[in-house]
């Protein structure tokens, strides 16, 4: 799992929950980006040791790192220690991998291509995940709200530092139109939407009137979402809003169907449980929650 360009901010300074694998363990974590894919210069921080350490340095590091883990054998034993090993081989491999490294050169792709996408966050954003799906990586994220500070967000308040109702028609629309577009374009002209779900969604939506700031808030009653690939069906609405968008006026679809829709187009059984905290199976959806039939 790849999450870029970095995790969703909140203005309370709590992360929002969802980014990480919860109680799943943190060997499932996302590897995440911490860099901008639209930056001339970008690279991804962690791929390579600083520029001060050589690789005879890290080499010698890993060494006294298993002399000292061979001299700590109760600590050893532990479920900690098992899963700090995992993860600093896991991080190894990773930093010694040109095929890793291979995956993040934006600079092998065409300027062609790379404008197709748009030269902003975003786009390169889904650009590269399209590098990382054709290489294997089987979990991307996108994330196009970083922090409501000094960034364009769909947190579309309007008074500064929020975005307007206007900087999201000739700004944000356009630019994940555009984006979102040629993602799938491309991963279809390599062979890997029928494989790949690709969704694009918010937590909530937006009130439908707008306040006085020029901007609209939160508004969890109604809100839309786009689904593809995956043999998911193109070109289908399921469902429609009132005239203002303020409630569902028929087929409204739940946060759980949307999960079972994707589980259901990834091959993924609805009647796995997962092994939850204190051994207590967690299912992946509720009894009786049924995948969009419309779409499948």
């Amino acid at each position: 799992h790849v999450l870029m360009p970095h995790p969703i901010g909140n203005t309370g300074g709590n992360m929002p929950h969802g980014q990480t694998a919860g109680f799943l363990g943190k060997t499932f974590d996302p590897f995440v980006l911490n860099a901008d894919p639209s930056d001339p210069n970008f690279k991804v921080p962690d791929m390579l040791p600083p520029d001060y350490i050589s690789a005879v340095r890290v080499d010698r590091r890993r060494s006294w790192r298993d002399a000292i883990d061979k001299a700590v054998s109760y600590f050893e034993s532990s479920q900690d220690a098992k899963l700090m090993d995992s993860t600093f081989s896991q991080a190894y491999t990773l930093m010694s991998s040109a095929k890793a490294r291979e995956a993040f050169e934006l600079g092998q792709e065409s300027q062609t291509m790379r404008e197709k996408y748009g030269m902003n966050r975003f786009g390169q954003g889904c650009l590269l995940a399209r590098r990382l799906i054709e290489r294997g990586v089987r979990f991307v994220t996108i994330n196009m709200f970083e922090t409501v500070f000094n960034e364009l967000t769909w947190d579309i308040h309007g008074s500064a530092p929020f975005t307007s109702i206007s900087s999201m028609k000739d700004l944000l629309g356009p630019m994940f139109d555009n984006a979102y577009s040629s993602l799938l374009e491309d991963l279809q002209d390599h062979g890997l939407l029928d494989t790949t779900v690709v969704v694009a969604t918010g937590e909530f939506g937006r009130t439908p009137k707008i306040n006085p700031a020029g901007g609209r808030d939160h508004w969890p009653q109604c809100w839309t979402m786009v689904m593809a690939g995956g043999g998911i069906k193109g070109g289908r609405v399921v469902g429609s809003s009132d005239e203002i968008g303020a409630a569902p006026q028929d087929r409204p679809v739940t946060p759980a169907e949307v999960a079972a829709t994707i589980y259901q187009a990834l091959g993924i059984s609805l009647e796995i449980d997962l092994p939850g905290p204190q051994g207590r199976p967690i299912r992946l959806v509720d009894h009786g929650v049924e995948p969009i039939s419309e779409l499948l």
